[in-house]
């Protein structure tokens, strides 16, 4: 099947040339037949390191070779007690490495192993569950917020649809998909830029969707990277050359001491057996028995430090080559960043700026208005500023998680969604906190088109009354900055609501412009009081008059 600009294409004309149907799929006899023709949708694994390799592996290197013929010339010399200890100092240090590797081994295996999901497939004109592996093109997946993605494709039905691409194009935020064909340029556009395809090993983080396969196994993108990674020659580190180069000189300078004695002893009359005994036993307690094991000691307890910071170290020498990195190169995505978005700045009418202090998701951080930080903020007795947090966080449909006091703190969801949620925990305010003074009682989900969600809440508790005192119910809309300007009417000064002039939307698009010019990802906020659920949402009408 060849390849096409399928990014190019509408959807009619993709399902067209891959022959298949968006509600029926491809049929039983159909799948077969592209299965052996296209192979498996699997990447290729490195054949696993046998038990017996990896032992073997340990007595490899120059300086062991040397320990070890030490030990065989301490056995013929009649010294058995060298023998022993540096025997046992080779064993040590063997299974020191061996014990490393084969768990590091068997956790790639496992890890292998995992990577196997079940997918929903249409086939035949029926949804059912296959291993990812048995995918081929012209397949119809369904995927919905979770779900992994097996293989590439292009998206042929979605409800707001967002993709965390951060693993292969290394963009910490999650991409919005749609539909629509996009432009056939040139050059064509970036993978990340290609919002109408999915790719392997990318993650479903929002809404739902279908899309037909049209990679799979070494032709997927991903697999074109494993492709180039397997063409990679294993070279050695820095520490196994310069071991190896010891080794060499010890074994030379030990034969130069053991033929120099035994020439001078000669030249000196001494009986040649009692000469050569004499200058053997001297090159073996000139080489250094216990390096192999202090180096591998070493080695074991970074490559145990590491395995705590959840980095699954393969040989141990690779510790070593990490720390002898003095240059990290990155594309300016930041790809060697925690992929955790913090929100720094908080943008009010009338007033300085708002620094938020603190990052990743731990929700610990402080207050500070002005770009001096000299004027110390508390949210519970600001009101414009805990208006502005809370309708944040509420307008939220993620979670901030802690497995145990031990544990990192793990957003469940967006993780744009999740910031907002630290931001409100660093005031002091947990979701189930917030929800309680203002539970959700509707709301209007995110779409592209609007580019905004909104909610719609009851003020029961006594703040939150209070914050929005008269209120039955309250609106809370999250989305685009400049969407919610042109349906804003008002904005909350310091001394009160006034209305939103077109100086002040020019002052506003100019703040958007210079957080932007920072790099920020800029949200705007805005709520409405209702007198009542709306018996119909519509974003027409529940979407403007914000404050």
């Amino acid at each position: 099947m060849t390849s096409h600009k399928w990014y190019a294409l509408v959807k009619e004309d993709v399902l067209q040339h891959l022959a298949t149907d968006q509600e029926a799929g491809l049929g039983t006899a159909e799948v077969a037949q592209r299965r052996a023709q296209h192979g498996a949708n699997e990447l290729p694994r490195e054949g696993g390191t046998s038990v017996w390799q990896l032992l073997i592996s340990q007595f490899t290197s120059v300086m062991v070779l040397v320990l070890i013929a030490a030990a065989i010339v301490s056995i013929f010399i009649g010294d058995s007690k060298d023998a022993i200890v540096i025997m046992a100092i080779v064993v040590l240090n063997a299974a020191l490495g061996f014990f490393q590797e084969y768990q590091a081994e068997q956790a790639l295996v496992a890890l292998g192993e995992m990577q196997t999901p079940l997918v929903r497939v249409r086939r035949g004109g029926h949804v059912q569950e296959v291993s990812a592996v048995d995918l081929v093109p012209g397949d119809i997946v369904l995927l919905e917020a979770g779900d992994r993605i097996p293989a590439d494709g292009r998206l042929v039905e979605g409800a707001n649809l967002q993709v965390d691409e951060s693993a292969l194009t290394g963009e910490s935020i999650d991409t919005q998909k749609e539909v629509a064909a996009l432009e056939d340029s040139d050059p064509p556009p970036a993978i990340a830029d290609r919002h109408n395809m999915l790719y392997m090993g990318t993650a479903v983080t929002y809404g739902r969707g279908v899309f037909v396969v049209t990679e799979t196994g070494l032709n997927t993108q991903l697999g074109n990277i494993a492709a180039l990674l397997q063409n990679v020659e294993e070279g050695r580190t820095p520490l196994q050359e310069r071991l190896e180069r010891v080794g060499f000189v010890l074994a030379a300078a030990a034969l130069a001491v053991c033929v120099m004695v035994f020439l001078i002893g000669i030249a000196r009359g001494e009986d040649s057996e009692e000469m050569l005994l004499t200058a053997i036993s001297l090159a073996v307690a000139a080489i250094p028995e216990g390096l192999p094991a202090v180096i591998t000691i070493a080695l074991a307890l970074g490559a145990r430090r590491m395995i705590q910071r959840r980095a699954l170290i393969r040989k141990l020498p690779a510790v070593e080559t990490l720390g002898s990195v003095s240059v990290i190169c990155s594309d300016k995505t930041g790809t060697l960043t925690r992929n955790e978005m913090t929100v720094t700045k908080i943008a009010l009418p009338g007033r300085d700026d708002v620094l938020v202090s603190g990052v990743g998701y731990q929700p610990v951080g402080k207050f500070y208005e002005g770009e001096d930080q000299k004027i110390k903020l508390n949210p519970v007795n600001d009101d414009v500023l805990s208006r502005i947090i809370k309708a944040s966080a509420l307008n939220t449909d993620a979670f901030l998680e802690q497995a145990n006091e031990d544990s990192p703190w793990q957003v469940v969801g967006d993780t744009t969604e999740g910031a907002l949620l630290v931001l409100a925990g660093k005031a002091g305010w947990s979701r189930s906190t917030l929800e309680d003074d203002l539970p959700r009682v509707g709301e209007l989900p995110f779409s592209s088109e609007r580019k905004a969600m909104t909610t719609i809440h009851q003020p029961v508790g006594r703040f939150a009354s209070r914050l929005f005192e008269g209120a039955t119910y309250v609106s809370f809309t999250k989305g685009a900055p400049d969407q919610l300007l042109g349906w804003a009417s008002q904005e909350t000064m310091p001394n009160g609501p006034v209305s939103l002039t077109s100086e002040r939307i020019a002052a506003w698009e100019q703040q958007i412009d210079r957080m932007a010019g920072e790099g920020l990802r800029v949200i705007g906020v805005g709520y409405r009081a209702l007198e009542a659920v709306p018996e119909t949402l519509e974003p027409e009408t529940l979407e403007r008059d914000l404050t």
